[in-house]
C-alpha cells in the first residue's frame, strides 16, 4: 500500500530508508533520534559528524548500520510556538526534503516518525496532516511505499468531532445488530425455510400439467453460466471511464499499489480483498447502493455485523471519500484499513 500507519518501533521497519527525527546537530539526543542511534551502532554518529548539522527543514543522509534499512534520512522538524512562526512550512519541507532525497537514492520504502510531535510540542493533530497531506502530494507523481510509524495508536490524533460522530454511528448501529444478529438470523432462516417450502408445495404443479420442460442439471447450470455478469475488474474499469479518471488517478486516489491495479485490470476474474474493493469504491466516490454493487462483484457485502464496514458505509452517506482520513479512523479502532 504507498501510504499506511502502522504501529512498530521505528527502528526494526525493513524498508530501504528510515526517517531520523534529528535535531540541527545531528550529533544524537533523545526519543527516536537516540533510539535510531542506539540501534545503528556508534558508526552512525560517525558519518553524521561529517555532516556538519542539519537546518531546520532541511534532510541529509547516511548509511543504516546495523540498522535494517540500508539508509537513515535525518532531518531536523521545527519546535512548535504558536503556529504562527512558519512551524507548518518548516515541517512540510521535512517530509519533502526527505522523499525527495529517498527518491535520488532509488528507495522504493520509506518510514516515517511523526516528526516534531514529541519534545518539539508540534500537536499531534496537526503533525499528522501535514504528514499525511505532504506524503499523498508526492506520492501522486512517484511510485513509492511509505509508513507513517507511531509506537502506540494513542501516539497520533486525529479529528475529535469525526471521531465521535463515528464511535456514536457505530454504537447506534453494530451494538443493536450484533447483539441480536444471531437470534434474528435464526429466526429469518427458519422462516424463510418454510415460506419456501409452502410456497413451493402450494405452487408446485401435477408432473402432467406441466407445460415447460424441466432442463437437467448440466442444461440448467450452462445456462445459468451464458447470464454472467461484469466482473469486477470490468466493473471497475467501466466506472474509471464514467467518472472521467485515469487509471492513475483511481488507484493513487485508492491507496493502491500500481502493480495490484495491473494484476486487477490484466485478469478479467480476479477477485481483489475486500479492503481494495472498498478503497477503489471510495476512489471513484461511489453512492452506497454502488459501493454494494461494485463489493457483491468481488464476492462481498457490507455488514453491520463489521465496524470496519460500518466507519466505510458512515463515510459514504456523509460525502467523505478521504481515504487517508478515512484510513487515520480505522486505525485508532485497530481495524484494517483500506487499500492494499
Amino acid at each position: 500500500m504507498p501510504l499506511e500507519i502502522v504501529r512498530n518501533d521505528i527502528t526494526k521497519m525493513s524498508v530501504d530508508a528510515i526517517v531520523n527525527a534529528a535535531n540541527t546537530t545531528l550529533l544524537g539526543g533523545g526519543g527516536v533520534d537516540g533510539a535510531i542511534h542506539r540501534a545503528a551502532g556508534p558508526q552512525l554518529l560517525e558519518e553524521c559528524r561529517k555532516l556538519h548539522g542539519c537546518r531546520t527543514g532541511e534532510a541529509k543522509i547516511t548509511c543504516g548500520y546495523h540498522l535494517p534499512c540500508r539508509y537513515v534520512i535525518h532531518t531536523a522538524g521545527p519546535i512548535w510556538q504558536d503556529g504562527h512562526h512558519g512551524e507548518r512550512e518548516l515541517l512540510t519541507s521535512c517530509y519533502r526534503n526527505s522523499l525527495e532525497l529517498a527518491d535520488k537514492y532509488h528507495c522504493e520504502s520509506v518510514a516515517f516518525p511523526l516528526i516534531s510531535s514529541g519534545v518539539y510540542g508540534y500537536p499531534k493533530a496537526q503533525a499528522l496532516k501535514v504528514a499525511m497531506d505532504t506524503i499523498t502530494q508526492f506520492l501522486l507523481d512517484h511510485d513509492m511505499t511509505v509508513y507513517i510509524v507511531v509506537f502506540s495508536k494513542d501516539a497520533f490524533e486525529v479529528s475529535s468531532k469525526l471521531f465521535k460522530d463515528i464511535e456514536a454511528y457505530i454504537d447506534d448501529v453494530y451494538v443493536d445488530e450484533h447483539l441480536s444478529a444471531p437470534r434474528e438470523s435464526m429466526r429469518m432462516r427458519l422462516q424463510s425455510r418454510y415460506l419456501g417450502k409452502a410456497k413451493a408445495y402450494d405452487a408446485a404443479p401435477e408432473p402432467e400439467a406441466r407445460s415447460t420442460p424441466i432442463l437437467a442439471p448440466q442444461a440448467l447450470l450452462d445456462d445459468m453460466l451464458n447470464q454472467v455478469d461484469e466482473s469486477f475488474a470490468q466493473m471497475l474499469i467501466r466506472m474509471i471511464d464514467e467518472k472521467h479518471m485515469t487509471d492513475a488517478q483511481c488507484y493513487k486516489r485508492a491507496n493502491v499499489d500500481r502493480r495490484l491495479f495491473n494484476k486487477i485490470k490484466n485478469i478479467p476474474d480476479y477477485k481483489p480483498s475486500k479492503q481494495t474493493a472498498l478503497a477503489f469504491a471510495i476512489a471513484l466516490e461511489l453512492s452506497l447502493n454502488e459501493t454494494k454493487d461494485m463489493l457483491m462483484k468481488a464476492g462481498f457485502a457490507l455488514s453491520h455485523s463489521s465496524k470496519a464496514d460500518i466507519v466505510v458505509e458512515y463515510c459514504i452517506m456523509t460525502g467523505n471519500y478521504d481515504i487517508m482520513e478515512i484510513n487515520q479512523i480505522l486505525f485508532k479502532l485497530d481495524l484494517q484499513p483500506l487499500g492494499y
